[in-house]
């Protein structure tokens, strides 16, 4: 029975995530299969794969065929370098030590790259919240200077129209005290 590890999908519409599973290569895509050995979810950055290392190992050793795109998260989780390095070994190119050193110092570079990568993300994403916030904090001061300005404008109309009626009402005020008869002095 040619065995596979494929990704089975799951999820909804457009935001789909994927169960790494070891099937029957003519069993449907997301059909029946012999063993759930991982997940896989490509909508966050960088993607989460969650992978049980030591079943993905023993299915390669027994002669499981990944496909490409399961060969490549493999080797992103360094399943297959695992597997190179363990060939090395019964080929006696090196001992078992050297094998488990080099995986090592492998796992902790590919570990830093991808903290790396997660830090300039979060970085970058904080960048970008400082710059929206500077724009904005902009976008408000001038704002404020054209609200301020025009309550300006309004108060200097309503204080001219102000002193407009009250010369008005001086004005006829002044027409009727010039009108009217002088009162006789009182003695």
């Amino acid at each position: 029975m040619p065995v596979k590890i494929r990704l089975a999908r799951h999820g909804r519409k457009r935001h789909a995530f994927y169960h790494i599973v070891v099937a029957d290569s003519r069993a449907p895509r997301d059909g029946k299969y012999i063993e759930r050995i991982g997940s896989y979810n490509p909508n966050t950055n960088p993607a989460t794969i969650d992978l049980n290392f030591d079943k993905a190992l023993t299915w390669l050793n027994n002669g499981a065929q990944p496909t490409d795109t399961a060969r490549a998260i493999l080797s992103y989780k360094g399943v297959l370098m695992k597997k190179h390095l363990l060939e090395g070994v019964k080929k006696g190119a090196f001992d078992e030590a050297e094998a488990e050193k080099r995986f090592n110092a492998w796992s902790t570079e590919k570990q830093a790259k991808i903290q790396a990568k997660i830090d300039g993300l979060a970085g970058k994403a904080a960048d970008e919240a400082k710059e929206n916030l500077e724009r904005e904090a902009k976008i408000n001061t001038e704002r404020a200077e054209a609200i301020a300005k025009k309550n300006a404008e309004l108060a200097a109309e309503a204080e001219a129209a102000t002193a407009e009626a009250n010369a008005e009402e001086e004005a006829p005020a002044a027409d009727e005290a010039a009108d009217a008869p002088e009162a006789p002095a009182a003695e």
